[in-house]
């Protein structure tokens, strides 16, 4: 188990080529969840909890892991199931996500599967707004085809971890708010929690958004735009897209834009829970304007601020 991820480095040349690692696991004997590889640091036996007295009902304890304590998930009970029982076969994966760590209590970890972005489809339509997954795929398990269920761990933590969406009145320039009152600006996110924090930040404001729920769909939307005649400068102040999406992820859709006469000016913020040198580094590789990583309001607004003072000095 302790090397399932030693090449964890080489796994994050695929993020810009639309692709992606899966890592692959159980928290039940039927059925295989997924998250992205890029956003966990490390697998290990699940070690000894301490209790945390008050906590969240799905925190079953924090585990110490060199010297750092790290609050531990129940996974299969933050996603509506019973909760899971600790046993021999139970591991625990730890994360980086919104700039902090956790781990998840999980069953058996299967291992890593690598595929494109296309491959990975939204759930289904009708499958309702409170299921805890922000797309699906399958993968070839000895001679059988399974589906496997990719978590919206961004919906698993806001329910477990409160995210303000509250501004500080002190930074926002009051000469510039009426101007952006009635402005749209592209949400481009699979995870509807990610795109309701965004939507309620910037609807404070006065920003009014249009929401895509992958690359793909962002894309067809602008370049019907253009093939319209319009341009998406005049339509919307910005883009504020996620990295890892279903189809098309969002260094693929900024690349596409880019290199696209018609609209290759359009003000691109990339948004997304991972983070690092790596994502700043790509960033400048595809051509975004800007990086935050989640959740910051203030600093999504500054940045909101910050493109008006630009357009006005133009």
């Amino acid at each position: 188990m302790a090397n399932i991820l030693e090449s964890v480095d080489q796994h994050t040349q695929l993020v810009g080529e639309n692709r992606l690692e899966l890592l692959l696991f159980r928290i039940n004997s039927m059925q295989l969840f997924a998250i992205n590889v890029f956003k966990v640091k490390e697998v290990v036996k699940l070690p000894r909890l301490s209790q945390m007295p008050g906590s969240h009902p799905c925190i079953c304890g924090v585990a110490n892991i060199r010297g750092t304590s790290i609050p531990v998930i129940n996974l299969r009970q933050a996603i509506g199931f019973k909760p899971m029982a600790q046993d021999a076969d139970t591991n625990l994966i730890i994360t980086e996500y919104n700039r902090s760590v956790q781990g998840f209590l999980v069953g058996k970890v299967e291992h890593i599967v690598n595929m494109n972005w296309n491959e990975v489809m939204p759930p289904p339509q009708n499958a309702g707004h409170n299921h805890y997954l922000t797309a699906i795929t399958k993968v070839q398990q000895q001679e059988r085809t399974e589906l496997v269920s990719i978590i919206d761990v961004e919906k698993v933590l806001a329910e477990i971890i409160h995210y303000d969406v509250r501004l500080d009145e002190s930074m926002l320039d009051e000469t510039l708010l009426q101007q952006m009152h009635g402005r749209k600006v592209l949400i481009v996110d699979d995870s509807p929690t990610a795109r309701h924090q965004v939507r309620d930040t910037l609807g404070q404001i006065g920003l009014e958004v249009i929401e895509a729920c992958d690359g793909q769909q962002a894309l067809d939307l602008l370049r019907g735009w253009c093939d319209q005649g319009r341009q998406p400068t005049d339509e919307i102040l910005m883009m504020i897209t996620d990295a890892e999406m279903p189809k098309i992820d969002g260094y693929r859709l900024t690349h596409e834009v880019r290199n696209d006469k018609r609209m290759d000016s359009l003000f691109i913020v990339l948004n997304t829970s991972l983070s690092g040198s790596f994502n700043k580094a790509m960033v400048q590789k595809v051509g975004c304007d800007r990086f935050i990583s989640k959740f910051q309001p203030d600093l999504l607004v500054e940045t909101v601020q910050e493109r008006m003072r630009q357009l006005a000095a133009d």
